[in-house]
């Protein structure tokens, strides 16, 4: 009896750790969150595995998976592949999307206010403090724009969200580059702050003739109106699935870098100057855990393509997935 007794406590006491064995937790960028939610969600109902993603900024989420806080970690600003063997981790895309200037300006709707990257910088440097100065206009031939201050709303947490739109400044204006510099976070020299992309589209909203940079997918799901972009092209376009893959077209993946790379000001007519790749981080050490992580990403990639596209995101190209997927086998090793 006490044999009996002992052995369904010992089954009682295993029972929880079994239970979220492939149970996953995450956090890191924002800029994914939406899709990574909606992935989770399909993913539990497909499989039975629960996967728990934070939304706490690329910063946090490297710390995290770095401290063995969490299973993975997300981030849109990539790492080295030295700065990944420090830390035993390694690196790959998950989707791709965009990064758009979202504005709250009285008599423009979607893309029909204009803005180029040089003109950004200076926007978000403070050198145009207005919406009609003469740069602004230039753009915008023939629309009237409000002799008022442009409020200024930028990411107060490490944000790969503000690596990449702080890449594109430094890439298009050199004044922003030798000032400010690109980073999940900078020294921002104009405006005020929000924690996440859901804190910037919600202040944006709020704020009248403010202008921030959001994840499209926020800007869309918000309803915030977003600007039209000039192009390294020298074209005006808008942000679109279109727009974002036209920019990743040109993009050389090396799996040998762990896939490190930036697609803003990519090359082509049709391309968004503000594309870009996000990134799963995980340890190798443990080859359980890596195991469940490239479970659920081998998910995603087969099955979890049309809510990407819904969502706003562009999935990874097919031989991209495969070359991912050669580099999951060898690190499982």
């Amino acid at each position: 009896m006490y044999r009996y007794l002992a052995l369904i406590a010992a089954l009682l006491v295993a029972m929880p750790a079994a239970a979220q064995a492939d149970d996953l937790n995450g956090a890191g960028a924002s800029f994914p969150y939406p899709i990574y939610s909606a992935w989770a969600f399909a993913y539990e109902k497909d499989t039975g595995s629960r996967v728990n993603y934070q939304s706490i900024g690329s910063g946090g989420g490297i710390k995290q998976v770095t401290e063995d806080t969490v299973d993975f970690g997300a981030s849109d600003d990539p790492l080295t592949v030295e700065e990944l063997a420090k830390t035993g981790l390694i690196q790959f895309p998950a989707v791709l999307g965009g990064v758009v200037a979202v504005v709250n300006l009285d008599g423009f709707a979607n893309n029909e206010l204009v803005l180029s990257g040089p003109v950004l910088a200076d926007v978000f440097q403070g050198k145009i403090p207005k919406w009609n100065d003469p740069a602004i206009a230039a753009l915008n031939p023939g629309k009237t724009l409000p002799d008022v201050a442009i409020n200024v709303v930028y990411r107060s947490d490490s944000s790969g969200t503000s690596a990449i739109f702080t890449n594109y400044l430094s890439v298009v204006s050199s004044g922003w580059k030798d000032a400010i510099g690109a980073g999940k976070s900078v020294n921002w020299p104009v405006g005020v702050g929000a924690k996440g992309n859901d804190g910037v589209a919600g202040s944006v909203k709020r704020v009248k003739n403010s202008i921030g940079y959001v994840e499209y997918a926020y800007a869309a799901e918000n309803k915030i109106t977003w600007a039209a972009l000039v192009n390294k092209a020298g074209k005006t376009v808008s942000p679109s699935i279109e727009a974002f893959t036209a920019a990743a077209a040109s993009a050389r993946w090396d799996r040998s870098k762990a896939y490190f790379i930036w697609l803003v000001e990519a090359e082509g007519d049709t391309a968004w100057p503000i594309a870009a790749a996000t990134f799963i981080l995980v340890k190798t050490a443990d080859k359980r855990v890596l195991k469940n992580v490239t479970d659920f990403f081998e998910w995603c990639f087969q099955k979890g393509d049309s809510e990407a596209v819904r969502l706003q995101y562009v999935p990874l190209p097919a031989s991209l997935k495969d070359d991912v997927r050669g580099y999951w086998q060898a690190a499982a090793k």
